[in-house]
């Protein structure tokens, strides 16, 4: 007969359960963390989209770039901003998930203009 203890799979269980709640808790800290910081975090998200959707709508469509080289102009930390263009429009959106979006639009005579800003 094998060696067995007899409670192995209880403790197991114990550290399992302890492990799922100190994961629970950690997730509920980081969203009490990001619910108290959303004000700045809004703020940072809304002219980060803005300066990238400038620039990105400049490199674009006044220098006449691809939208992936324009990729490349974005600024370190800026990672989480993802751009798109409307060639009709002569525009280009940048957005922060879940939280902004940008858009900046080619006007011939003033370059690309940024869209006004709502509430």
């Amino acid at each position: 007969m094998a060696n067995r203890r007899p409670n192995s799979g209880a403790k197991r269980s114990l550290a399992s359960r302890l492990i799922l709640w100190l994961l629970v808790l950690a997730a509920i800290g980081v969203a009490a963390a990001v619910w108290a910081n959303r004000a700045p975090i809004e703020g940072y998200a809304k002219v980060g989209t803005s300066y990238a959707a400038r620039v990105a709508c400049s490199c674009r469509f006044v220098a006449g770039r691809s939208l992936e080289d324009c990729e490349k102009d974005k600024l370190a930390g800026m990672e989480l901003v993802s751009l798109s263009d409307d060639a009709d429009a002569r525009s280009v959106t940048a957005s922060f998930p879940l939280v902004t979006a940008n858009t900046a639009t080619y006007r011939e005579g003033y370059g690309c203009v940024l869209e006004e800003w709502e509430g």
